[in-house]
């Protein structure tokens, strides 16, 4: 029920002993007289109901970047507003939001309906529209039943579900999530993510989620904001971040497995744009050519960049030169991990054909060739950074 900005956010965490400014050998994060940078030049624009995730790696200021939102973290430069209001000062409990912190921190002494309640009663509600609120959350989470026991006789999903109700019992205007399905084990990660999408079509409320997990970010969110170090890597809704990474750290970090990276070399001639992988010439099909052109990319060493989906077995002589470290049966289909001129490769293989033989995986330590389609690669120049998408801001500008 609200929009939220963020503009051009920073936080920087004081020195609090040892030399100043001596970098930390635990953290790629920039070190400065004033600090420890943990976020900066942070942009963002959240549309009202919109389920925003910020997703990345440990330490690189997702869970910071949420605490400012809530106020549980001083905002060291940029501004903050929630439904077009200024925030930086105001106090967390006048911002009308709510959190869901990785732990349930749920009261023991408590029954779940009093657990929901609390912030209610905080409020000094009247017992008999605490009582019908807590029964309107309990339907919307499934909890019903389970009202009168306290978080002891619960599972571990039922405690988060009873923290979620907690959280959106005052119908807040925006409701963050700290990794809430993190203490979860996988099966029922599963469930809780679509319980949260569930919930996310019952309340009108704007989501900002955090999240380590791109499996969760990829299932939930309308966008994904991708975090490192501090800085904001690509925003975009998930079908754009994974079909167009910006960089090697984003195409490297979502998906599963992780794409696959080879050293290449991007050569340019009156007959267009090509490629070597490895030292195999491919042709480059027009609409890439087309758009290292509008961005005038100069020939230079490239890093190419294919998902596990889309390499495959080629024909003898044919491809890439692989040697096969490890199979693994996953069901349907087969990862086999290979190595191609020393770089651990993954390819996913089903392992049904589409003729409806049965794929014979290869046997380790043997040699494989392996192909794909270069309309699916990705280009990658010497600073990490997509050079398709330099070609794209090329003719877009």
């Amino acid at each position: 029920m609200a929009s939220v900005q963020l503009v051009n956010m920073k936080k920087v965490y004081p020195h609090t002993g040892g030399r100043k400014g001596a970098p930390e050998k635990t953290t790629n994060l920039q070190i400065t007289e004033e600090g420890v940078v943990a976020v900066q030049e942070f942009n963002l624009d959240i549309a009202d109901k919109e389920f925003v995730v910020l997703v990345g790696p440990s330490g690189c200021g997702k869970t910071t970047t949420l605490r400012m939102v809530a106020g549980l973290e001083e905002i060291t430069a940029g501004e903050l507003y929630i439904d077009g209001k200024l925030m930086n000062d105001v106090e967390p409990k006048d911002r009308d939001i709510s959190m869901v912190f990785q732990s349930y921190a749920l009261y023991p002494h408590l029954k779940v309906w009093e657990n929901i309640g609390f912030p209610l009663k905080l409020r000094k509600m009247d017992k008999k529209s605490i009582q019908k609120r807590v029964k309107e959350v309990a339907q919307i989470l499934g909890l019903t039943e389970y009202l009168d026991r306290k978080p002891k006789e619960l599972s571990g999903g039922q405690k988060q579900r009873v923290a979620i109700g907690r959280a959106i019992v005052r119908e807040p205007k925006v409701l963050l999530m700290d990794e809430p399905l993190s203490n979860l084990d996988a099966k029922l990660r599963n469930h809780m993510r679509t319980e949260i999408i569930k919930l996310r079509q019952k309340i009108n409320t704007t989501f900002i989620y955090v999240t380590h997990d791109q499996t969760e970010a990829m299932t939930l969110g309308d966008r994904i904001v991708i975090m490192k170090d501090g800085f904001i890597q690509q925003i975009g809704t998930p079908q754009e971040v994974f079909d167009h990474p910006a960089n090697l750290f984003v195409a490297g970090f979502i998906g599963t497995p992780q794409m696959n990276f080879f050293d290449g070399e991007l050569l340019h001639d009156e007959g267009g744009y090509r490629i070597t992988v490895e030292g195999q010439p491919m042709a480059l099909p027009l609409e890439k050519q087309n758009r290292l052109a509008a961005g005038s990319v100069q020939p230079q060493k490239i890093t190419v960049g294919v998902r596990p989906d889309y390499l495959y077995p080629a024909g003898d002589g044919a491809g890439l030169a692989a040697k096969v470290d490890v199979t693994e049966m996953m069901g349907s289909e087969v990862h086999v991990h290979c190595s191609v001129n020393g770089k651990d490769t993954v390819v996913i293989v089903p392992t049904v054909e589409k003729d409806g033989q049965r794929f014979q995986p290869p046997g380790v330590g043997e040699t494989i060739r392996l192909g794909f389609n270069v309309e699916l690669c990705h280009l990658f120049g010497g600073d990490g950074e997509s050079l398709e998408a330099r070609g794209h801001k090329g003719a877009a500008g």
